[in-house]
């Protein structure tokens, strides 16, 4: 599927710095979200399986097969790891499933081109917090750390026919943040289903109840 075929869902594409707490806030907003038709898609990641991570780890060689074999719908790279996000996702947006993606900004331009009904959010984290934070994980030190705080106030990339970002503070206590990111979510599923295609925009049904026979919950992809 083309990134021009039909997709009805909006596809939620999460970004923020190193720091930023986002796949704490990600993991903590699944369960507020099972009666929805969401999905939270599970990478794939040239990094072994860690505690606490949530991915499906692969090899250089698998993931270059992968990618060639067209299984892949977005790939990156960043900070030595290859990263993707399965072909399977343009299954579900069609189906009327709102997605969840825990994205990169480099890939944000690319990203949009292939979702068309990607909608950008930005974690966002106080500088001050930032820098403690990462200085408590002790990762990166002196100008290392330096590069990482000053690409996290970079502005985002600019994408042709972008909608515009939106914006969540996660400089506070992670339950604050989750309700609010919940609401946020919420809200996206409930938006009219858009169709578009090459030279056409149609409205579609908001509400599908199942795919393949399975009733829609905030499962992950």
């Amino acid at each position: 599927m083309q990134a021009d075929d039909m997709h009805t869902a909006p596809l939620l594409y999460v970004m923020g710095p190193s720091g930023a707490g986002k796949d704490s806030l990600l993991q903590a907003v699944r369960p507020l979200l099972a009666d929805l038709p969401v999905a939270f898609v599970r990478r794939y990641i040239t990094r072994p399986a860690g505690r606490g991570e949530w991915h499906i780890p692969v090899s250089t060689e698998r993931f270059a097969r992968l990618a060639a074999e067209g299984s892949l719908a977005l790939t990156w790279h960043s900070h030595g790891l290859d990263y993707g996000i399965a072909a399977s996702v343009d299954l579900a947006l069609a189906h009327g499933i709102t997605m969840v993606v825990n994205g990169s900004r480099e890939a944000l331009p690319r990203a949009v081109r292939r979702f068309p009904t990607l909608q950008p959010l930005l974690i966002d984290v106080d500088a001050s917090v930032l820098r403690a934070r990462l200085t408590a994980r002790g990762r990166e030190q002196g100008a290392d750390l330096e590069e990482r705080l000053a690409r996290a106030a970079l502005p985002l990339p600019e994408a042709e026919g972008m909608r515009p970002c939106l914006h969540l503070d996660n400089s506070g206590d992670l339950a604050t943040a989750t309700q609010a990111l919940a609401a946020m979510i919420r809200q996206l599923a409930a938006r009219p289903r858009t169709i578009r295609t090459d030279s056409h925009t149609l409205k579609a049904d908001s509400q599908p109840e199942r795919l393949q026979g399975r009733p829609l919950t905030s499962q992950a992809v």
